[in-house]
Formats: C-alpha cells, structure tokens, sequence
C-alpha cells in the first residue's frame, strides 16, 4: 500500500488518506471526533501513528499541520448576525420541504403544487422546475457529497431522479402503492430508498432506474430513514411505535428498536455509525447502541410531542424539538441534558445544528427561526418575516447561508 495524499475534512474533523493497492485508488479516514483547540498534539501524533501503518515518520510533519489547521478552524468564532437576503415566491402553493446541496451553491424546493425547484443561492434565481409527478412532492434530496442528482418522493407513489445541472428527468421508480413521504441517497450515490404510506420501503438503483429491494415489515407508515456514514446499513422509523434496522446489502432486517409508546417522528445515527437516537409521540427520545439494538438511554422532559431530534456533526450532541414550543440540548455520552431552548410561541417541528455544532437552528408554527448558542441556551437570533408557520429550515455547509420554507409559499434566504 502506497500512501498517495492526504485530504482535509472539517466537519466533522477527520484527515482522508488517499492510498493505492493492487493499482487502485482508495480512501481511508482518521476520524477526529473529540478534536478541539485544546488537544495535545503530540499525544494525538503518537496515538496515530500507533494506529495508522500508511502514515511513516516522515509523514508525520505534514499531518501535524493538518491537525493545527483542524484546531484553527475550530477555534474561530462565530458572531455571524444573519439578514434577509432574498425572499422567493417560490411555488402557488405551500411548500413541503428544503434542501441544499453540499456547498450550499444551490438548494431545492418540493411544493403541493407538484413541482420541485431548483435555485441559486448566490442569486436567488431560479435554475430549473422539475415537472412530471402527478401529486404532491413530499421528500426531495440532493445525492450529496457530489450533488448532480436530485430524487424527488411524491404522493403519486413514485419517486424520480434528475440531472441537477440540467432539470433532465432520468428514471422514475414505480412499485409503492401509496404515498413516498420521505427519501434518501446512499453516500455512495449508488442507490436511493423511498420509504413509503404502504408500510414498506424500497431500495432502486440510481444508473439502472430498477428497484432493488423491498424492507418489510413495518406494520403502519414509514415516515423516516436514513442510511448510516459508510452505507451498509439504513433505518427506517414508523407509526407502528418502532424503528427497524437493516443490512443494505442482504436486505435483511438486523434489529427492531422497540420500546417507544407512540408514533416515531424522527430517526438518525451519529456520525460513527455506533448509535441511533429516535424521536416519539410519546414525548421522548431514545438512544440505541447499533451492535445489539439495545436502548441505551431515554430523554425525558418535554411535555408534549417531539417532532425532530438531530446529531450535531461530531455525534457527541443531541438536539430534540417538540410541539411543546422548546427544544432541548444533550449530551450523547452523559446523557445530561445540557439547556432547555426557550422563546418559540408555537410547537417546533425542525431542528438542526451548523456543521460546526456552534449554533443551532429551529423552525416554528409561530412564523420565526431561531438561532441558539448549544451551550448555553441563549437565543442569539429570531429570523422573522414569514406570514405563516415555518416548518422547514437548513445551514449550508459553511453555515453562512440559512433557507427556511414556509407555508406562506415563499423560501427565504438569509445571510
């Protein structure tokens, strides 16, 4: 194996090695999870190298500045005061959901007016409509890191996939028989799963347009999933109360999270693929150790339904949303809960870190964001302007740029 380069990653902080065996390229990563401004270098260097054979002495100068540039970039701070840049008119009717791509150079809107957008942050225009679904898109996604598709979920029971740069439809998935309220690309950009009203969710083939396998087995609605950091295994949570994990690959269903007592809203694991945490209708938040699909912890407090529940990047945070017009801070290791958000005037239904856990976004029926220090529960923003409830919100990349949809039928742009 021959060590070829090496590739920075910021959010969250890891160094990619670029090596080549048997005349291929490949990757590998130094995840750096628990880096922070005040880490000891040289205990670091040595626990590397211990760890890394690609990585030989000679090496080593060249990571140790790589690691100071991980600690300088972590130690910025972030006074950043957002304004209204743009409002977009952007459908003739409500808009279901948000999305940027990884830079943030461009993001998408899903409307009931059957239609996705497509749209230029930098400009605010619009790029491209994309036309064909026959009802309601519900779930859209970019197949970030790369971002030149788009899959659109609709309530027509298909999903489709875009070229991004052109608007071009290339296949359309059909095989659920009710509505797709929710979407998600694989890492690799190989596959797409549609999780669907009909109970089921399905996995299709993003180059040949056909379906690769149905996950039965939910017993009401999926209406969350997610596939973990490699790819190799996805989650999907239900209104039946329970959250089931599977292998990609086999199809196979390895664990069913039980143990919430009403319906699941949200569902995701941390960054290192070891947990998941699940929100509830029942008012709670559970965390789940991915080996065994045991129930490692519970987040009780709010007083009524949790709505979102998000990691920050590194995975060592958790913040939940609820109806209750508060979200709440944990910490994913203690399970402390670290601060109560307090402020909104009507129920929370999205919540989201920046990529660098410095601040924390929500999204409000009372027709304001708010920005959040994590720590120490401080509002440091309210976002005001929309006529209607605000039910979808996210961060580019930089987390420079924010977009909030509304149900006033505009998108927002603040910078």
């Amino acid at each position: 194996m021959l060590l070829k380069r090496f590739l920075l990653r910021y959010y969250p902080p890891g160094i990619i090695l670029e090596y080549e065996q048997a005349k291929q390229i490949k990757t590998k990563s130094i995840d750096l999870l628990e880096l922070s401004p005040e880490t000891d270098i040289d205990s670091l260097l040595d626990d590397i190298s211990r760890r890394e054979p690609l990585i030989t002495p000679n090496r080593m100068g060249q990571v140790r500045q790589l690691i100071i540039k991980l600690q300088t970039k972590l130690s910025k701070k972030d006074d950043h005061k957002f304004y209204l840049f743009k409002v977009l008119r952007a459908h003739i009717l409500p808009l279901t959901n948000v999305a940027f791509n990884k830079s943030g150079s461009s993001f998408i809107t899903g409307s009931y007016d059957r239609t996705c957008k497509v749209w230029d942050t930098a400009s605010g225009e619009e790029l491209h409509t994309l036309e064909g679904h026959r009802n309601v898109v519900y779930a859209i996604a970019f197949n970030n890191p790369y971002g030149d598709k788009i899959a659109t979920g609709s309530f027509d029971k298909t999903c489709k996939l875009w070229s991004s740069e052109d608007g071009k439809c290339h296949h359309t998935y059909r095989g659920h028989t009710a509505e797709i309220v929710c979407l998600a690309f694989n890492p690799q950009s190989t596959l797409i799963a549609t999780g669907s009203m009909d109970h089921t969710a399905k996995i299709w083939d993003v180059e040949k347009g056909t379906e690769v396998r149905t996950l039965s087995g939910h017993t009401a609605e999926i209406i969350s999933l997610s596939f973990n950091t490699t790819g190799s295994h996805i989650i999907t949570g239900s209104f039946d109360h329970t959250v089931a994990l599977w292998d990609v690959h086999a199809g196979r269903q390895v664990h069913t999270l039980i143990g919430h007592r009403g319906e699941i809203s949200s569902a995701q694991f941390n960054f290192d693929s070891s947990l998941v945490v699940t929100a509830s209708m029942d008012k709670t938040c559970k965390l789940w150790d991915v080996r065994n699909g045991q129930c490692v912890g519970t987040f009780s407090g709010h007083e009524d339904e949790i709505l979102d529940v998000v990691f920050d990047s590194t995975g060592q945070h958790i913040a939940s949303a609820s109806a209750d017009s508060t979200a709440r801070v944990y910490n994913a290791v203690t399970q402390a809960c670290v601060t109560k958000l307090e402020g909104h005037e009507g129920e929370i239904s999205k919540v989201t870190f920046n990529s660098q856990g410095t601040q924390i976004l929500t999204a409000s029926a009372d027709k304001t964001a708010r920005l959040w220090d994590p720590v120490t529960g401080q509002n440091l923003q309210v976002l005001e302007g929309h006529t209607d409830e605000i039910f979808s919100c996210s961060y580019n990349y930089e987390g420079n740029i924010i977009i909030t949809g509304s149900k006033d039928n505009t998108c927002r742009i603040w910078r």
